[in-house]
């Protein structure tokens, strides 16, 4: 099994289940970051497989880890978000930009 961050009760999951798991906890702060964006990416690649309720929250859990490693609030990032969203829009029309035409 290739090492991976879980969720912080699997170890204990694992030994109610009568299975003796094997793990650290990362203390390298780079490593814990990458750790934290396999982990994002991970789970969105599930949320691409099956798009359902359950690896969305998947992937809040993570986002919220994210965002606590770098003294981050969620509502602040929403705050934000709805600033960007008021002045340049959301991501919901489904607008592709082909390409600008720059004028001579």
């Amino acid at each position: 099994m290739k090492e991976k961050l879980v969720r912080d009760k699997i170890p204990d999951i694992i030994i109610e289940s009568g299975k003796n798991p094997e793990y650290y906890v990362e203390s390298d702060k780079e490593r814990y970051e990458q750790r934290l964006f396999d982990k994002m990416r991970e789970e969105l690649q599930e949320f691409i497989e099956d798009p359902c309720i359950e690896e969305a929250a998947d992937m809040y859990e993570v986002w919220l880890s994210i965002l606590n490693h770098w003294d981050m609030v969620p509502i602040d990032v929403i705050s934000c978000a709805n600033k960007k969203r008021n002045k340049r829009g959301g991501f919901t029309d489904r607008i592709v930009l082909q390409k600008i035409d720059i004028e001579e």
